[in-house]
């Protein structure tokens, strides 16, 4: 069975609800397991066959644990792992095109082949305490997280990636 690696991080609840319904619906259809990116190592990385990558936008970029991770990662896996299919799930205030923009550059470098454009779920926070406050995201929205799960996980299984 393939293994599809979900990495993430969350602030105020919104990614990692994200991360669990991706989860969730890829183990469904192969082997997902999900790592915060503060605990993500590169042995992670190797022994994947995919990734989906879940973080927060802050401040007009990637959240700084996830940026953390990257910086982390990056050259321990460089040139290993070229090719492999990626995903990335943003959960944004605004537009979160930031942070996709900031994540697709390093997947670039890493030469991973995305699989879809990036998943942005925008929760329109604005206000500080918006932002801060945990977030409870619809149905609605996790649906589409759960359609990317379902589908990274069988187009791994299946060799379509």
């Amino acid at each position: 069975m393939k293994r599809l690696l979900i990495v993430y991080h969350s602030r105020t609840g919104g990614s990692l609800q994200m991360a669990e319904t991706v989860a969730t619906a890829a183990s469904s259809e192969t082997k997902a397991f999900m790592v915060t990116a503060d605990q993500a190592t590169p042995s992670d990385l190797l022994d994947a066959d995919g990734y989906i990558f879940c973080a927060p936008e802050n401040l007009g970029t990637l959240s700084g644990l996830m940026k953390e991770f990257f910086d982390r990662c990056y050259y321990a896996v460089l040139g290993q792992i070229e090719g492999r299919p990626y995903a990335q799930m943003i959960c944004a205030g605004s537009d979160g095109t930031g942070a996709t923009r900031q994540l697709a550059r390093i997947a670039t470098g890493w030469r991973l082949k995305e699989i879809q454009p990036p998943l942005i779920i925008c929760t329109h926070a604005q206000s500080p305490e918006a932002i801060l406050a945990q977030k409870k995201l619809t149905n609605a929205q996790l649906s589409k997280c759960q359609a990317l799960g379902q589908a990274m996980g069988a187009g791994l299984e299946m060799g379509v990636f």
